[in-house]
């Protein structure tokens, strides 16, 4: 299983304090079937600044760890970009990190809304060959009240990650919903964890898996797993279901 969104890296975030909570993050990851975990730590978003090649080095680093450890995880190399105007002159500058330097590149909204310059951005983003990737939208108050404007982003090219904890119900009833509400309607692509640590923003992966299957089948599982895998080899993910979607509700309004 592949883990593309996790905070494990040591003392750079608000994800793992050091080097020994990245150990326990790898290991009940471990647990959970999870061989590989893209590091995505926080950039830009008010709090944290973490640069591609701090980033960098901070992988080759944990990765060492690991090894000598002797502990089954591989580490790659990703960021989760807070939305600002500037990204693309950023990317320039060799400031932004694609995820395990793939043409994907995850970009977070704030969590109560989306900013005004978000459509046209991620358009622009696309125009240079790279496709956002819009993290955790399910938790996102505007997208839950204008499920519209989630539907229209990802019409226009975007994809989007929902947080397994959030199909498992850890965020709340309303969050648990709109994330079902997402996969029902083709507007979500990949499930990661989201981790930050070990107690309160765990993996959750299998058990959000587990949960999709009894309700939306096996179909399902494939598309999200398959999609990690193409996501780290660089090729292009699988964007609907291949069968028509079972039960589909008209929550957007818009089908």
């Amino acid at each position: 299983m592949i883990d593309i969104h996790c905070h494990i890296l040591p003392g750079i975030d608000d994800g793992a304090s050091s080097i020994e909570d990245s150990l326990e993050m790898a290991r009940v990851a471990s647990e959970e079937g999870i061989k590989t975990i893209i590091a995505t730590p926080h950039h830009r978003n008010n709090q944290f600044t973490n640069k591609k090649e701090d980033i960098l080095q901070h992988v080759e680093d944990l990765n060492k760890v690991l090894k000598q450890k002797n502990m089954p995880i591989n580490i790659l190399p990703g960021q989760e970009v807070r939305i600002f105007g500037e990204v693309l002159e950023d990317y320039e500058k060799g400031e932004i990190l694609t995820l395990n330097h793939t043409k994907y590149l995850f970009i977070e909204f704030p969590s109560s809304s989306v900013p005004r310059y978000a459509e046209r951005l991620l358009y622009d983003i696309q125009t240079q060959g790279i496709i956002p990737i819009i993290v955790h939208p399910e938790r996102n108050k505007e997208l839950q009240e204008k499920p519209d404007l989630m539907y229209k982003l990802v019409q226009n090219g975007a994809l989007t990650q929902v947080t397994g904890a959030s199909v498992c119900g850890y965020f709340g009833k309303k969050v648990k919903q709109f994330s079902e509400q997402l996969i029902e309607a083709n507007l979500t692509h990949f499930i990661a964890s989201d981790a930050h640590n070990t107690t309160t923003r765990t993996f959750k992966m299998s058990q959000a898996l587990d949960e999709i299957e009894a309700n939306f089948g096996s179909d399902y599982v494939y598309l999200f797993t398959e999609n990690a895998e193409l996501l780290i080899e660089d090729k292009n993910v699988y964007k609907e279901m291949p069968q028509p979607i079972r039960k589909k509700k008209k929550f957007l309004g818009i089908f």
